[in-house]
């Protein structure tokens, strides 16, 4: 696999931070993502590689690794193992030779000098043990991947079919899942290097504010409009729920503007709790008629005497 500059992918230079890779990553994630362009397999190509490399990015140690070691940072520790193993067979032989101790600081260290120091020493043994080395299985690197929802998909167990290294991955959704949260699934990831087991595939959730509901928690809020009249006298009012039910609701007489009523277990799904549901609280705001006709000011004004 040919290398991949991560910092040339998200656009950014190695001095930057990790708030400027997560807006690079937010602002192409959005751009390049699959549900936008369905047929273009370039943008679908150039999403996962944005994945990968923001998941190496945004994470520190494994940023810190990849600015250390390049396209080998997932085996630069087997690497400093190596070279460790290195100072010590050359002290150690630095010893027998002069019988003095000798330290080597890490710029005393080269891959060129690692390898022909082993090359004499051990003759076709380093061969082996090279190859041994490199032949040992190593997981493969994990995928990150946004799923954008609407709260009305957000409420519904559903599935939904996602375009991943040019594989469809069909994957339920439980309903109630919460903006951000993030769900894993196991060998969907990048393939092993020399048999080793895949790497995994990482879905972040993100909700979209909806127009009408807003949801806190298991609960769902939203607004509903009544007249002076329905306030004043009472009477039944229709609610219309997030997945569509119409619902009648009583309305006291002498509701107050910005008075809430509660509709129990009318709210969002508890994730993977089946038959548990929050609630629905409406604000009931009060509209105050307008363009009264004289005998409308007339009446309101004998209600006002008769209320003094």
């Amino acid at each position: 696999m040919a290398y991949i500059d991560y910092y040339k992918i998200l656009g950014l230079n190695r001095s930057a931070s990790a708030d400027d890779i997560k807006k690079a990553y937010r602002k192409l994630a959005r751009k390049l993502h699959p549900d936008l362009n369905p047929n273009d397999k370039d943008a679908q190509r150039r999403f996962q590689e944005l994945n990968e490399a923001n998941e190496v990015l945004s994470d520190p140690e494994k940023r810190a690794k990849y600015d250390r070691y390049g396209e080998n940072w997932e085996h630069g520790e087997e690497y400093e193992k190596a070279q460790q193993q290195y100072r010590q067979q050359q002290q150690a032989w630095g010893d027998q030779q002069t019988g003095s101790r000798t330290f080597y600081t890490e710029g005393d260290f080269s891959e060129d000098d690692f390898s022909d120091f082993f090359r004499s020493m051990f003759g076709g043994g380093f061969s082996q043990r090279a190859q041994s080395h490199t032949s040992r299985k190593y997981k493969g690197g994990d995928y990150q991947a946004e799923l954008h929802l609407t709260l009305k998909q957000a409420m519904l167990t559903h599935q939904q079919t996602l375009s991943i290294d040019g594989k469809n991955i069909r994957i339920t959704i439980p309903a109630g899942v919460g903006d951000g949260q993030k769900i894993k699934l196991s060998g969907y990831g990048q393939p092993g290097v020399n048999g080793g087991p895949n790497g995994d595939l990482y879905i972040t959730f993100l909700i979209n504010e909806d127009a009408q509901f807003k949801r806190l928690g298991d609960d769902l809020y939203a607004q509903l409009n009544i007249s002076l009249y329905t306030a004043v006298l009472g009477g039944d009012v229709t609610v219309t729920t997030l997945d569509g039910q119409q619902l009648k609701m009583k309305v006291k007489p002498g509701t107050q503007p910005g008075s809430k009523a509660r509709l129990k277990g009318k709210g969002f799904p508890v994730y993977k709790k089946e038959g548990q549901t929050g609630d629905l609280y409406v604000t009931l705001n009060v509209q105050i008629p307008e363009n009264l006709t004289q005998r409308e000011k007339d009446l309101f004004t004998e209600l006002s005497n008769i209320r003094k």
